[in-house]
């Protein structure tokens, strides 16, 4: 049997490749950092190494890691998979002399990897070749998770750690989720596909049914849905502004005084961007798992070296955001306007996250979402605005933002979002 190992400090990403493997027989050890990865290669001098490239320094950082690899004339020759959230062609090359087989940024594209590891193991691997595109993101503590095209079985699996990760970061105590299908349409076959979606929903967020409303149109889904006791509670709705209400329902007893639930709703429609064993979900009860508070050192392996663009009228808005990220080593460039910003990119200016206001006094945020989108700028946008009537909300949805963030700003907000759209395992 060929052995793989696993070194990557995230337990939801470690358990997921695990889990993956062994399901495919192979066998699969995992190292929490880079001292536990030095030491289990040497001995149990596996087949194949999968490692992050963002090892943190104090406990060896991924080139002390392959250093001591090449350094043992046992161990040298093992094959290298490095998985990275961002990595450049300067560090790639550095990469070469340590037998790295293969760079992978996450999120992973499952179907390639899989290809890799059959063509250094000699191992086959069933992957599920189903089209889907599967995203989930948060705001103001709910989830929603946009499904488009099929149920693919390998997504939905990566779809659970993702919803696990999104509740840690945001330390959701009451998980509410809207799960929105498009451009699917169900038969008697795609059964155990829905059954496999929902219980990955339930079982992950540990939500109760009652929280959960799934967007879709499709009469087979609502007659599915409505026949299993399973899943009584979950409503199976066809309009977005339907399903919002419901769950704001759920809050009003909740609610601070003074908190406009336009806010609320503003906030959470722009957040939808465009199988283990039960116990093996619950990482964060694990003793060596357990979730702990976003520190700033978090924030700095993902923040470090990006370039981000602060794009509003407001004076205030644009030093908040230069002073929340000079703390973690980031770069902000600020706009008063969406022309200046526009005028930057003309001159070949990138960028790699960009926060936008959407009313400014002369090229505003609307207009600048056009022209980014005829360019075909690819980096996220994260829009900024005071403004939260349903109708503006949901216009700037639909232009493709990446998430919606209502004025006023507090640091924290910011750099969780920033960790939620560029720190990406899943």
């Amino acid at each position: 049997m060929k052995h793989v190992l696993v070194i990557d400090e995230s337990p939801l990403f470690r358990e997921y490749l695990r889990t993956k493997l062994t399901g495919n027989g192979i066998d699969a050890s995992v190292a929490i950092n880079g001292l536990d990865g030095i030491a289990k290669i040497r001995n149990l001098i596996p087949d194949l190494i999968v490692m992050d490239y963002h090892l943190s320094r104090e406990r060896q950082n991924v080139f002390d890691v392959l250093k001591e690899k090449k350094k043992n004339p046992g161990t040298a020759k093992i094959p290298v998979i490095i998985l990275a959230q961002r990595i450049d062609q300067k560090e790639i090359i550095e990469l070469v002399p340590y037998n790295v087989k293969k760079v992978f940024t996450k999120p992973i594209k499952i179907d390639t990897l899989f290809a890799t590891l059959t063509e250094l193991l000699g191992v086959p691997f069933e992957v599920d070749e189903t089209p889907s595109i599967i995203e989930a993101h948060v705001n103001d503590d709910i989830i929603f998770v946009e499904i488009a095209q099929g149920l693919n079985r390998d997504k939905l699996d990566l779809l659970r750690f993702k919803i696990i990760e999104l509740i840690e970061l945001y330390e959701i105590r009451v998980p509410k989720l809207i799960v929105m299908l498009s451009d699917i349409a169900f038969t008697f076959t795609d059964a155990p596909n829905i059954h496999k979606l929902l219980d990955t929903v339930l079982q992950s967020s540990r939500a109760k049914h009652r929280n959960v409303r799934v967007l879709a149109r499709d009469e087979f889904f609502k007659k599915f849905i409505a026949g299993q006791k399973d899943y009584e509670g979950i409503e199976v709705v066809s309009n977005l502004q339907y399903a919002l209400d419901g769950l704001l329902s759920e809050l009003d007893s909740t609610m601070e005084f003074g908190e406009k639930k336009a806010e609320i709703i503003g906030d959470r429609v722009l957040s939808a961007a465009n199988s283990g064993q039960p116990e093996s979900m619950q990482l964060r009860f694990d003793a060596e798992n357990k979730s702990r508070h976003m520190s700033l050192e978090d924030v700095k392996d993902v923040a470090k070296n990006l370039k981000i663009a602060a794009v509003d009228d407001d004076f205030v808005i644009q030093e908040l955001i230069k002073n929340t990220f000079q703390k973690v080593g980031t770069r902000v460039s600020a706009f008063s306007d969406g022309s200046e910003f526009l005028a930057a990119l003309r001159n070949n200016e990138t960028f790699d996250l960009v926060f936008l206001d959407l009313m400014m006094p002369h090229t505003d945020g609307f207009e600048v979402l056009s022209s980014l989108r005829n360019r075909g700028f690819e980096q996220p946008v994260i829009v900024l605005s005071a403004v939260t009537q349903r109708d503006t909300v949901i216009k700037a949805f639909q232009m493709g933002i990446k998430s919606y963030m209502v004025k006023p700003l507090k640091p924290g907000d910011l750099l969780k979002k920033t960790m939620e759209i560029l720190r990406v395992n899943f």
